[in-house]
């Protein structure tokens, strides 16, 4: 008993620091597709106030989980229809991103100030999930968008303390279509995600509406401006075209560059390209851990606030990710595990938190 309290306190303690405004609570998400018809959802997960010791999980089908509520595990029971693979944060159950066998994708970006879940009720417990925990309902249950939808309405959502915020979801099917998940006033609001971009708060709509403020920025060069027969203006550089678009690490900055990277980026032939060019776009989006503190008061051992970035291929079935010790690309192939006999797994996303260094040997002259 003592020690599931000790996992809840922490667990509480967590969900309330990760959404508490003075730290940073940043995610970015895009979606690409390729020549050949596969489509890519692609994360980063931001976090700079302490290390979240995220790891990935592997979870069978026919598992059974039992749901957190703010009293302790005695939530919603189901059994897992698919399983899948995903990256969870402080604590196992914590999916925050993930693919199941289906090939559906989920994540949850956090959305502080502007959620609303239902209060919770402990004569409810067998129908509650924390907010944390939903990623991973999702992607154990369900194949389609619409499956989703439809059991949403049978589940209550709430938040592990009072002193949490709130969360909304991207889930993305191997088709192309996505929606965004947000609670508000305790009742869930599905809009569809046609332009393939998700951050934090504001509200999904909103930050579509934020996008005309941009309608005069474009890509290419700018062309020559003559504003007297003796005064030519002319661009600096190349990307005058982009003069005007953000560049500061908030939610609707973040979204509006997001939205015009995706727009401009080629098209490659294979999913396999095209993953690699998700993580290229969300370069980008890294957050160095410095920029968010004041002086002096970042916190030690973490190299960045990007604390990881995911990309999911739903054609190829393989899920990536790399991570802010190491920015070498790792792919887990869910082609290659047996879903029906695998055990449930859990490992550190680095198994040594060190960036390889690959040392180049000149030729000296004979």
């Amino acid at each position: 008993m003592g020690s599931a309290l000790s996992c809840l306190s922490a667990a509480i303690l967590f969900s309330g620091a990760m959404f508490m405004p003075a730290d940073a609570d940043a995610c970015t998400g895009i979606s690409l597709k390729s020549k050949d018809g596969a489509h890519v959802y692609a994360r980063t997960c931001e976090w700079g106030g302490s290390d979240l010791e995220s790891r990935y999980v592997v979870v069978p089908r026919n598992d059974r989980a039992v749901s957190m509520t703010p009293t302790g595990r005695n939530g919603l029971e189901y059994v897992s229809r698919y399983g899948y693979v995903g990256v969870s944060v402080s604590q196992d159950t914590f999916v925050t991103e993930g693919m199941n066998e289906a090939g559906l994708s989920a994540g949850l970006f956090f959305f502080p100030g502007y959620g609303e879940y239902v209060p919770y009720d402990s004569t409810m417990n067998a129908s509650t999930i924390v907010d944390v925990e939903l990623t991973g309902w999702i992607l154990a249950n369900f194949s389609s968008i619409d499956e989703v939808k439809e059991a949403m309405s049978c589940i209550r959502v709430v938040a592990l303390s009072p002193q949490a915020g709130t969360a909304h979801w991207r889930v993305a099917e191997p088709s192309g279509r996505q929606i965004v998940i947000e609670i508000t006033g305790g009742v869930p609001h599905f809009f569809e995600n046609r332009l393939g971009v998700l951050t934090n708060s504001p509200g999904f709509e909103w930050q579509m509406t934020n996008l005309n403020n941009y309608v005069n920025v474009f890509t290419g060069q700018a062309n020559p401006l003559k504003l007297t027969d003796e005064v030519t203006l002319s661009q600096f550089g190349a990307g005058a075209g982009l003069h005007g678009l953000p560049g500061d690490i908030t939610p609707p900055s973040r979204f509006v560059r997001a939205a015009f990277y995706k727009a401009t980026a080629p098209q490659y032939d294979t999913s396999e390209a095209t993953v690699m060019e998700t993580f290229q776009i969300l370069n980008n989006f890294d957050i160095p851990i410095g920029i968010e503190h004041k002086t002096g008061e970042a916190p030690s051992g973490l190299p960045s606030a990007t604390q990881w970035t995911t990309s999911a291929d739903t054609r190829g079935m393989k899920f990536y990710y790399r991570t802010a010790w190491n920015s070498t690309v790792r792919c887990l192939d869910l082609t290659a595990i047996d879903f029906s006999k695998v055990s449930r797994q859990v490992h550190p996303l680095d198994a040594v938190r060190e960036q390889p260094v690959e040392m180049i040997k000149v030729r000296n002259r004979p």
